[in-house]
C-alpha cells in the first residue's frame, strides 16, 4: 500500500496578505491571466458551434438564456475595459445605483436581439481588448469597480470567477458536465476573502472570528484557508465549495460539511461577485430554483 501524506497549502489572507497580492507584479497579472484565457476558451467551445435555437435555451438564471448569459459576459468585460481605460468615466456612471441595475438587465437584453454571430464576435472582442490592457497596467494600479477599488490581479480574478460561474449556466442549459481545474483555486480564495462581503451586503455583521475552510481540489490536493484551530470550518471538494459561493448550488446538494452554527450560516449567503445580495439557488428538488440574472 502507498501512503501518500498531502500536506495543506494554507493560504490564509490578511488584510496586509491581500495588499501584496494585488501589488506583486506583472508576473503574478500574467499567470492569471493565462488562466483567464483557458476559462474563456472553454466557455468559447460551449457556445461557438450553437445554432440560434440552442442561443434562445434557457439556462438555470429565470429568464435568462445562454444569449443573455454572453451578453452580460461582454458588457461587463466592456465595463472592465471602461474602468482601465477611463476610471473617471466609469465612476461616474456607478453615481446612479438603479439606473446601472438596471442597464445589468437592459444590456443582456440588447445583447439577445443581436445575430448571435456578432454577440459572440462582440464578446471575443471585449474580452481580448481587456486581457491586453489589464496585462499592460503599471505594477501597483488600482481599478475602480463594482465595489472597492481593487488591483488588477483581484480584477483579473474578478473576471475568471465571473467566466466560470456563467459559463457553469450555460453548460448546464447544454446538460454537459466540465472537468474541474485548478483554476477552481482562484474562485475558492475569492470565496473565502468576500466572507465579510456576504455578511455586509446583507446586513449581518460579520463575524469577528476567523473561519477555517479546509477544499480538495481536482487532483487531491488540499487548499486550506484560516487557522487550523478555528471553531468554524467549512470542508469538501472546491469545485463544490465555488458553486456556492457563486451561488450555482445550494449547500445542502453538496458534499460540503460545516462545522459550528456560524459556518453553516455564512454557506447560506456566501457570495463571490459584487452586486446586492443574490437568492442562490433552492435546495434540490425546488423547479423555481434559480439564481440572480446578473450575478
Amino acid at each position: 500500500m502507498l501512503l501518500v501524506l498531502r500536506r495543506c497549502h494554507d493560504e490564509r489572507m490578511h488584510s496586509g496578505e491581500r495588499r501584496e497580492r494585488d501589488s506583486s507584479g506583472s508576473g503574478l497579472t500574467e499567470r492569471l491571466l493565462v488562466d483567464l484565457r483557458a476559462e474563456t476558451a472553454e466557455l468559447d467551445a460551449l457556445v461557438a458551434g450553437l445554432d440560434p435555437a440552442g442561443w434562445r435555451r434557457a439556462t438555470p438564471a429565470p429568464g435568462w438564456t445562454i444569449a443573455h448569459q454572453i451578453a452580460h459576459l461582454a458588457w461587463t468585460d466592456e465595463q472592465a475595459v471602461l474602468a482601465v481605460r477611463d476610471p473617471e468615466a466609469f465612476q461616474a456612471a456607478l453615481e446612479n445605483a438603479a439606473e446601472l441595475m438596471r442597464e445589468v438587465d437592459d444590456a443582456a437584453a440588447r445583447g439577445v436581439r443581436e445575430d448571435p454571430a456578432a454577440l459572440l464576435a462582440r464578446w471575443r472582442t471585449g474580452h481580448a481588448e481587456l486581457a491586453v490592457l489589464l496585462a499592460a497596467c503599471p505594477d501597483g494600479t488600482r481599478l475602480p469597480w463594482f465595489g472597492p477599488p481593487m488591483g488588477v490581479p483581484s480584477m483579473v480574478t474578478a473576471r475568471l470567477m465571473e467566466t466560470w460561474a456563467h459559463g457553469q449556466d450555460v453548460a448546464d442549459a447544454l446538460g454537459v458536465r466540465r472537468e474541474p481545474t485548478d483554476r477552481l483555486r482562484h474562485i475558492a480564495m475569492l470565496g473565502v476573502r468576500t466572507r465579510d462581503f456576504a455578511y455586509a451586503v446583507n446586513g449581518i455583521r460579520p463575524p469577528t472570528e476567523e473561519f477555517r475552510v479546509e477544499l480538495t481540489g481536482p487532483d487531491g490536493q488540499r487548499w486550506c484557508w484560516g487557522p487550523e484551530d478555528a471553531e468554524q470550518v467549512v470542508r469538501g471538494p472546491a469545485l463544490d465549495f465555488c458553486l456556492v459561493v457563486t451561488q450555482r448550488r445550494h449547500p445542502a446538494g453538496t458534499a460540503l460539511t460545516a462545522v459550528g452554527e456560524q459556518a453553516r450560516h455564512w454557506l447560506g449567503i456566501a457570495q463571490a461577485f459584487a452586486g446586492p445580495p443574490g437568492p442562490g439557488r433552492e435546495a434540490a428538488g425546488s423547479p423555481d430554483a434559480g439564481v440572480q440574472p446578473g450575478a
